[in-house]
């Protein structure tokens, strides 16, 4: 299993690939048509992401002390921008999670093409991914 950093390094160089910000927005575009969907009970209250620019949900299992994450987003940014967080974050353990700063994905080179509202999904996204994280690690999901 590759580490969170091992993932992030991947990324990185993928986007290094290319030459604009377009090319980049069109790459997380592109990682959105591995996009899986939800069964509609999975969408939630406490699944839904508060704070995603368009509706999105994410569910986390634990299983020994890994994290398993299934989303689902309605736009095409937020397809594809959940794949490759669930990519970064998906069947990792919980204290791994916990001790990656995630200041690190400003590495990617992407965080910065998003808009403010994109960037607070961003952010809304990883405060539920450590919160599924603490749970795990404490037994409580």
């Amino acid at each position: 299993m590759k580490t969170i950093e091992e993932v992030v390094a991947e990324y990185k160089s993928d986007f290094e690939l290319f030459e604009d910000a377009n090319s980049k927005l069109e790459y997380i575009f592109d990682l959105g048509k591995r996009h899986t969907t939800l069964p509609q009970e999975e969408k939630n209250d406490s699944t839904f992401i508060v704070g995603c620019a368009s509706p999105a949900w994410l569910v986390g299992e634990c299983k020994d002390g890994v994290l398993i994450l299934r989303g689902e987003g309605s736009s095409e940014m937020a397809k594809g921008m959940i794949t490759l967080l669930m990519d970064i974050f998906g069947n990792k353990k919980a204290d791994d999670i916990l001790n990656f700063n995630p200041e690190k994905l400003n590495e990617l080179g992407i965080v910065e093409l998003l808009s403010p509202v994109r960037q607070q999904s961003l952010q809304s996204f990883l405060e539920k991914v450590y919160s599924y994280a603490k749970r795990c690690k404490e037994g409580t999901l």
